[in-house]
């Protein structure tokens, strides 16, 4: 049973939208050669662990949901080409605490400060540790009332609202435990911590600069998505 709506990060009610961006409605987005891929995931997905872990392993989706207290949570998407998705409603279990069982079960290095999660579309980015572990990132498996559907990462999707979308990997199927950062698949566009507050948008170059970038982009990646 899960726990009754909460109010995180990027909460309409509480303030403004972060700067620079807009908000609009929730489309499925990200880097085209992985977004325009929707995966079909097999009949009985499992999570495979790694990485600076002393026990490698693959765990069954149902267990690593099904087992855990869930959490129903209202937040916000930032995309970090600088529209937003307001008062989303998830629902699912806590990052922290999957990986609270994780890392006796695999026996996690004390020396793991970051960790990678890919998608079956084979896109994957890096959260520092701590970050991921916050009270708000979730491993979703419920948008709005519903099944998840693909579009938005079904079966499983990480939500971590405090940081640009292209931290949230759709379709998860595999988490791997690092001992330094990764920029992941966003590469050079990727920052290390991305979080919204701080308009963290690339290691690269300000943010207010990326602002001007992406929002000339946008139109142009967008028409490419909606002719396929």
């Amino acid at each position: 049973m899960a726990e009754g709506p909460v109010r995180r990060s990027g909460d309409p009610i509480a303030g403004q939208l972060p700067a620079g961006q807009v908000a609009t409605t929730l489309r499925r987005f990200g880097l085209p050669q992985f977004a325009l891929v929707q995966p079909a995931p097999p009949a009985r997905l499992a999570v495979t662990v790694t990485g600076a872990v002393a026990r490698p392993t693959q765990i069954p989706l149902d267990e690593l949901i099904n087992t855990r207290q869930r959490r129903e949570q209202h937040s916000d998407l930032h995309c970090v080409t600088t529209w937003s998705a307001r008062d989303l409603h998830w629902e699912g279990v806590l990052f922290r605490e999957v990986h609270e069982a994780l890392a006796v079960r695999v026996g996690l290095a004390r020396t793991a400060g970051w960790v990678s999660v890919k998608g079956l579309d084979g896109y994957h980015a890096c959260l520092r540790l701590d970050d991921a572990l916050a009270d708000d990132v979730l491993l979703a498996d419920r948008l709005d009332g519903a099944p998840l559907p693909t579009e938005h990462g079904a079966p499983l999707r990480l939500v971590a609202p405090a940081h640009y979308g292209y931290k949230s990997v759709k379709h998860v199927c595999a988490i791997e435990y690092r001992r330094t950062y990764s920029p992941g698949s966003a590469r050079w566009a990727a920052h290390p911590r991305g979080r919204v507050e701080r308009e963290e948008r690339s290691r690269y170059l300000p943010g207010p600069f990326w602002r001007v970038i992406w929002r000339a982009a946008l139109p142009r990646v967008r028409r490419r998505y909606d002719q396929r």
